[in-house]
């Protein structure tokens, strides 16, 4: 049982986002230039000032220094992840271009991945909207929208996916019964995908505060619990044998109305109240009965 949600970011409020992670900081690019660059400077400086050492030590140490300085600001990005860069605690940027990149020397760097992350949440035990106990289990797809508040408005961006998908999907549960609802209501089974569309809203709010955007989601498991399975399992079978039943019966009235309709329109024989109500209950026993009848052939009459 499954269906898909694709839900667009949901824009954090930044004045809520501060008061409740007390973060107000928001992704920006960080100031870089291409690697291969940095890197031929890099060289060049090195380079001019291993020549100087020989003939002016102070000027070669100078420029030896300072090419190691802005060694330090030579990083690589790979395909699919950010890098947050910090200089002594303060964030500067994130520069999601990948390949060797130089950035501001002396700077600390971050990886985050930015790639389509899918978690799934253990099959837990819920009350429905009418108190019946069910095994529930989602799939949520998720995604890094804002790298600084993942990494500064929250400890570990995966851990606080999962406890508020699973506590988004226990809300979700109990609103809505397993089955057998009013006319018009949503169902946990009948409805899957209104209840994932749901979960898809309530934990892209909840995780929004941590630049994160929920991508889909997906019931993945659904049952009611052992304790009550079979309990319910024969509430489902009484209820099918009595919807069967009705078809049975309805079919049933319907063939006795129109043969007797045409015993008369054909004149074919001529029935009073008395024959017509005999030959009622001798069909509707042969058409509603689970066995097979055994007819029993009356040679006598109705009347004395």
């Amino acid at each position: 049982m499954s269906t898909d949600r694709i839900t667009e970011p949901v824009p954090a409020d930044p004045a809520y986002t501060e008061r409740v992670t007390g973060v107000d900081i928001t992704e920006h690019g960080a100031p870089s230039i291409n690697g291969g660059l940095g890197l031929l400077v890099v060289l060049v400086v090195l380079g001019v000032g291993a020549l100087l050492l020989a003939q002016s030590p102070v000027p070669g140490i100078v420029l030896v220094v300072l090419g190691a300085l802005l060694a330090t600001g030579i990083t690589i990005v790979n395909p699919g992840d950010a890098k947050v860069v910090q200089f002594f605690g303060r964030y500067l940027g994130t520069v999601r271009r990948a390949g060797l990149i130089m950035t501001v020397p002396l700077s600390t760097t971050k990886k985050v991945s930015v790639k389509v992350h899918n978690f799934e949440t253990h099959e837990i035990k819920v009350n429905d909207a009418d108190g019946n106990p069910v095994d529930i289990a989602a799939i949520v797809v998720w995604q890094v929208s804002d790298t600084a508040k993942a990494v500064f408005a929250v400890e570990d961006a995966e851990e606080f996916v999962a406890v508020q998908s699973e506590s988004a999907l226990r809300h979700i549960a109990g609103a809505h019964p397993y089955d057998n609802a009013e006319p018009g209501q949503e169902t946990l089974r009948g409805s899957t995908e209104s209840v994932a569309a749901e979960l898809a809203d309530e934990v892209a709010a909840r995780i929004v505060i941590a630049g994160l955007t929920v991508i889909e989601t997906r019931i993945s498991s659904l049952s009611y619990a052992p304790e009550i399975a079979q309990a319910m399992l024969q509430r489902q079978q009484a209820a099918a044998v009595i919807a069967a039943r009705e078809k049975i019966v309805e079919g049933a009235v319907s063939m006795v109305s129109n043969a007797l309709d045409r015993l008369e329109g054909q004149d074919i024989v001529q029935l009073d109240d008395e024959r017509k109500a005999a030959m009622v209950s001798n069909l509707l026993v042969v058409l509603c009965s689970d066995s097979r009848a055994t007819p029993v052939v009356n040679a006598g009459t109705l009347y004395t």
